[in-house]
């Protein structure tokens, strides 16, 4: 189980590996994604808070990159912040998410991405539940639920 202590580890000294990478030139993700995905994902935007159901949704499964298909988190590790985003606790697998320092805005976070396709999914924030005390904060619009 990653604590935040790992997460910055992780950010300050390089990603693991992903199992496998996928890229695409800019055109083929503007083909591939709605304009909201492309920019949330591929331009580090963020949907609007409390605009997607997916915050309400807690049916067993997996998320998934929109991007790529990866499977990121399962809905076992998914909890209601009340931040008007998706949260998690754990990714799915640890090399599935890349960390990267964020500055922008005047303060400093935890950006993540995808670490198969560089897809932007939000931030991780070190106030989530025991006993990770993780909350991956995640667009709704750069996942998509898979089945159980």
């Amino acid at each position: 189980m990653q604590k935040w202590n790992d997460i910055i580890e992780i950010a300050r000294t390089g990603n693991p590996l992903p199992d496998r990478r996928v890229t695409k030139t800019e055109e083929e993700w503007k083909a591939q994604l709605s304009e909201e995905e492309y920019y949330v994902t591929r331009k580090k935007g963020t949907e609007r808070a409390f605009s997607s159901e997916m915050c309400s949704l807690f049916e067993p499964g997996r998320y998934a990159c929109i991007c790529c298909d990866t499977p990121l988190f399962d809905a076992s590790e998914k909890f209601e912040s009340g931040s008007g985003w998706p949260s998690f606790t754990q990714p799915l697998r640890e090399n599935v998410i890349s960390y990267h320092v964020d500055r922008s805005f005047g303060m400093t976070r935890v950006e993540t991405l995808c670490n198969v396709c560089d897809a932007h999914l939000g931030h991780v924030f070190p106030d989530g539940p025991k006993p990770s005390g993780l909350r991956y904060c995640i667009n709704a619009v750069a996942l998509k639920k898979l089945d159980s």
